[in-house]
């Protein structure tokens, strides 16, 4: 492998390069997540050159989430990768991935994040860059509209959320393979990224190359710029409802007149907000809606029960509580 320092300047690596110097923080240490696929790699030669020219520290995180034979291996080649990069702290953190009903993609997502937490705990540093990609926010987006899942999950992927970075939001997934053969990086293949039994694979290998050849070669670029737009709405909505629901929510209670004075989707998130703060739970679009028509479609009805949450009108309040003994 050739020293990114002394690499000659290709596109995929001046784009990557930068959008890297773009998101970087000005001091501290940065972690990158690295798995060794193409996209973390590419991501970690750029953020190792980038964060010695701005003069702070990066280091790696490699998480093997045990869900294949040889995991152990592939981790271990991945933070021999990071440590010749030159990136120090290098951390691989074995998690046991729990599905609970969830599903294995997200219980692995689960089970990963939680891995950034702690390292970022163990190492002091203030950030994990991800390798996500143009191609992912456009595979995100498109299995949103597929599971009718909202504005929530439309929005895609944000290019910072809290300590998590995605620099690589912008650049396509041809981009980071070929910043990897320039610089003479070998990446690891996933053979879980070719299994038609995960959604995110068949809308990668078949969906959007689909949709592509009939449509066009911009739809992922559209999706992805959709997801733009719709995180700025999402984003004020949010700012709208969360106002409303300190100035007006105590203790558990909130008038249907102030309910009903603003739009569906504010007065929606202020239920979601608020049931989330009071237990914890975070109501899908059909329990809010039913929660919502206590306000909108009043005509005597009861109580409502609903997983970890129970909802009464009461003269012209809604009060929210935990539910009963069953």
């Amino acid at each position: 492998m050739e020293s990114v320092h002394r690499l000659r300047l290709t596109p995929a690596l001046a784009d990557i390069r930068r959008a890297v110097r773009e998101l970087l923080p000005s001091e501290g240490l940065v972690l990158v997540g690295l798995s060794g696929g193409a996209d973390s790699l590419a991501l970690a030669a750029a953020t190792a050159f980038e964060a010695g020219r701005a003069g702070i520290r990066a280091g790696a995180v490699i998480v093997d989430h045990n869900l294949q034979t040889g995991s152990a291996d592939v981790a271990a080649r991945a933070a021999a990768a990071a440590r010749q990069l030159g990136l120090d702290p290098v951390l691989v953190v074995s998690v046991t991935v729990d599905s609970d009903g969830t599903g294995p993609e997200a219980a692995a997502r689960t089970a990963r994040y939680a891995a950034f937490d702690l390292a970022l705990e163990r190492t002091g540093a203030s950030s994990v860059l991800l390798g996500h990609t143009l191609d992912d926010q456009a595979e995100t987006v498109l299995l949103g509209l597929a599971r009718g899942s909202g504005p929530t999950s439309l929005r895609g992927m944000a290019a910072r959320t809290g300590p998590l970075l995605r620099p690589l939001l912008g650049i396509r997934r041809a981009q980071t393979r070929q910043f990897c053969v320039d610089a003479g990086l070998e990446p690891w293949s996933d053979p879980q990224n070719f299994d038609p039994r995960y959604a995110r694979v068949r809308v990668r290998e078949t969906v959007l190359p689909s949709l592509e050849k009939e449509l066009g070669p911009g739809v992922g670029v559209a999706l992805a710029r959709t997801a733009d737009a719709l995180r700025e709405d999402s984003d004020a909505l949010d700012e709208l409802a969360r106002t409303m629901l300190q100035e007006h929510f105590a203790n558990g209670r909130i008038a249907t007149a102030v309910l009903a004075s603003v739009a569906a989707a504010v007065r929606q998130r202020v239920i979601r907000f608020g049931v989330e703060a009071m237990c914890g739970v975070w109501l899908n679009r059909v329990q809010t809606l039913a929660v919502a028509a206590l306000v909108t479609q009043w005509h005597g009805q009861g109580a409502l029960s609903l997983p970890g949450i129970r909802v009464v009108r009461q003269d012209g309040i809604l009060v929210f509580s935990a539910p009963g003994p069953t």
